[in-house]
């Protein structure tokens, strides 16, 4: 199936526990850490490495691809258009720094794109440009990306309010918060040291999971 033409329903379920990888040096560690997170009940994973050249990001890439792939789990690339093509990933997340969404849409049509969003402007201007999901904070502050737009749960529920895209929060979630942001209106909630930094990776997914069940998400 082309991921674009999943619908909205099917990407809100697939996008419910969206784990983001962090900035590691050690790539088995990384890796491993991935891996647990998926066994544990991640639906999506989000290859992000700003410090990386092009042929680690590549072999990064190829290799979480073939374990999503395995475990039917979503696969997104952070920015780098070409390696998400390079290791047919489901697609592509975009910050407003970034390309456009309109123009990866060009460069990858089959592709979901989903475009990073502080407030309903940013967020009704994505979906304009065809957007498939939008990612929506810093819901809280966070030390994983500080230089953060902030959009507070009431920010997050006003583009929950404004756009009919599935909405997944992000920025400082954990266990205790995932309930408040479902509240809130989002469809699925973006973590990377929830579960990157955890003791337990696996447990860490599995306790976010069932708290959004517990809270009727």
């Amino acid at each position: 199936m082309k991921q674009a033409q999943m619908t909205k329903e099917e990407l809100r379920r697939r996008l419910r526990l969206y784990v983001v990888t962090d900035e590691r040096k050690d790539t088995q560690s990384l890796l491993d850490t991935t891996a647990a997170a998926i066994q544990g009940g991640a639906t999506a994973i989000q290859l992000r490495r700003k410090a990386d050249l092009g042929r680690h990001f590549v072999d990064l890439a190829y290799a979480i691809r073939r374990m999503t792939r395995e475990a039917d789990v979503l696969f997104f690339v952070n920015d780098r258009v070409d390696i998400a093509l390079l290791c047919d990933a489901d697609g592509i997340h975009v910050g407003q720094d970034d390309l456009s969404c309109m123009e990866v849409k060009k460069l990858f049509p089959d592709a979901l794109v989903g475009v990073s969003a502080a407030g309903v402007e940013e967020a009704l201007a994505a979906e304009q440009q065809g957007a498939d999901y939008l990612g929506v904070g810093a819901v809280y502050p966070t030390n994983s990306k500080p230089d953060a737009d902030f959009t507070g749960l009431e920010g997050l529920s006003l583009v929950t309010q404004s756009v009919s895209l599935p909405v997944v929060a992000i920025g400082g979630i954990n266990v205790e918060r995932a309930s408040s942001v479902l509240k809130a209106g989002a469809d699925g909630i973006a973590v990377v040291s929830a579960v990157m930094s955890a003791d337990d990776p696996r447990m860490a997914s599995m306790e976010l999971i069932h708290r959004m069940e517990m809270s009727g998400g």
